[in-house]
């Protein structure tokens, strides 16, 4: 059986690898073999001391999509921490004949669950981060665009703590039901701001809705995004 590749994305410290950790400790429940990959650009950044120039961040995709290839020939679930379309996003490189770009969107696809975690938690500065809370919501529209150009659902995350757990595990019950244990099916279903809020084609038409005020941000965002270094580990 394939692995379950499932895919977490979103803005600075919005609760991405606190997510993955978290999935990753309820997962090991079922299966031992549950497998984290994280953010191979912040490792380039690290180790290099400085942002990647426009011709490097296609081999850093790269290499991270094959650590979570190599992840999935090991494991039976695979929780990737961004993927190649958060190295596109970065590097601002969002053009339809980028190189990146279209592999990006072509690697997107193959993610079994497209997770992006919400603003509603609190921007916290780490040392590393690169924009500030200002960059947050033209990134979050950024990664909804991505996501709308490879043709892929997607759910957003909410809550805290465990209640930001609750919501990515139902999904991933929903194609994957050996990872849902008895308690976790006794417990109450998640819910979110509204009664819709868990419903992916809301946050879709949500979305739609304010592109229009997001794409000058987002745009202005692309401008800016390349001197700086990668986002924070959340």
């Amino acid at each position: 059986m394939p692995a379950l590749k499932i895919a977490l994305l979103g803005a600075e410290s919005t609760g991405k690898t606190t997510l993955a950790r978290a999935l990753a400790e309820r997962l090991r429940a079922r299966t031992s073999r549950v497998a984290v990959v994280g953010e191979v650009l912040r490792e380039w950044c690290a180790r290099e001391g400085r942002a990647p120039r426009p011709e490097e961040h296609l081999a850093i995709a790269q290499k991270h999509e094959r650590r979570v290839d190599e992840a999935a020939a090991q494991a039976d679930i695979v929780i990737a921490d961004t993927t190649a379309l958060m190295v596109a996003i970065w590097g601002g490189l969002l053009f339809a004949d980028d190189p990146l770009w279209r592999f990006a969107l072509e690697r997107q696809r193959g993610y079994a669950l497209n997770l992006v975690t919400g603003l509603d938690l609190p921007w916290v500065a780490d040392g590393l981060q690169r924009q500030g809370p200002q960059a947050r919501e033209p990134v979050d529209a950024l990664v909804r665009e991505g996501l709308e150009k490879a043709g892929v659902a997607w759910q957003v995350v909410y809550g805290s703590g465990q209640e930001r757990v609750r919501k990515p595990l139902e999904a991933i019950a929903e194609v994957a039901p050996w990872a849902w244990t008895a308690q976790e099916q006794a417990e109450p279903r998640w819910r979110g701001l509204c009664d819709a809020c868990s419903d992916p084609d809301c946050e879709h038409r949500l979305f739609r809705g304010l592109m229009g005020r997001s794409r000058a941000e987002a745009a202005s965002l692309r401008r800016t995004l390349a001197p700086g270094f990668p986002p924070s580990r959340e």
